[in-house]
């Protein structure tokens, strides 16, 4: 089984599992439901990597951070349940499982499942998002847009569009429902290494909010901003931005 096809399949189980893990605790407080699914996506994530890919470190937000992926040619960078809090709202459906390889300096493999809409997206072939001929539309955090995404909104004359997660965000400009996403509220490796490895893939621009390139596998997983935007926007994006 290539990279690419473990990490589409262990995205998509994951999504699986936790959505059965929605539906066994769909009476009890949502913040049972946020830790029951934030364990057993991680456990199963563990368990799996462990079987199929011995020999690789990994980086999940779940794990203790070992340091010996400073010292690894390949390590999995993984979010068990990125979007807990819309995950523990019954009925949401943008809330993402994120499963990416890190090789020698470079995202190699990805996968985004959005379990809740049944769709995986992943390398090495996502189809590039569809054209769109309206109004450039920015994709926000559905509680706390940034600043900075308020002024791309003016500069690209653009409107907002409310989500949650990270990797839905990045999902929503991959399949074309939206064309910008730009963050810059504080991150980490595993909310954006799976969405940018896809949206790469994708032929989407990827980037820093002042446009240097998005670097993983880092002593301090600490990756605070974040613009993937279409590519024709990204120049205008990065004039706020940069």
């Amino acid at each position: 089984m290539s990279d690419h096809e473990v990490a589409h399949r262990l995205a998509t189980e994951a999504g699986k599992l936790l959505l059965e893990v929605r539906e066994e605790l769909a009476d009890a407080g949502e913040a049972d439901r946020k830790a029951a699914g934030d364990k057993r996506s991680h456990d199963y994530l563990m368990e799996e990597l462990a079987r199929e890919r011995p020999d690789d470190a990994v980086l999940s937000e779940e794990g203790v951070d070992d340091p010996v992926r400073l010292r690894a040619e390949r390590v999995w960078i993984v979010d068990p349940l990125d979007g807990t809090r819309e995950f523990s709202e019954l009925g949401r459906e943008d809330w993402a499982v994120h499963v990416a390889l890190w090789q020698s300096g470079q995202l190699v493999a990805g996968a985004v499942a959005l379990p809740a809409q049944g769709v995986t997206l992943a390398t090495p072939d996502p189809a590039p998002p569809p054209p769109h001929a309206g109004k450039p539309r920015i994709v926000v955090s559905r509680t706390r847009p940034p600043a900075i995404a308020l002024q791309v909104r003016d500069r690209l004359d653009g409107t907002l569009v409310e989500m949650g997660s990270a990797g839905a965000k990045v999902a929503a400009v991959i399949q074309g429902l939206a064309d910008v996403y730009v963050h810059a509220g504080g991150q980490y490796e595993w909310d954006s290494a799976a969405p940018v490895a896809v949206a790469r893939a994708a032929g989407l621009h990827t980037s820093r909010i002042d446009g240097s390139p998005l670097e993983y596998n880092r002593a301090d997983p600490l990756l605070p901003d974040l613009v993937v935007c279409r590519p024709e926007y990204a120049d205008a994006v990065l004039a706020v931005t940069g």
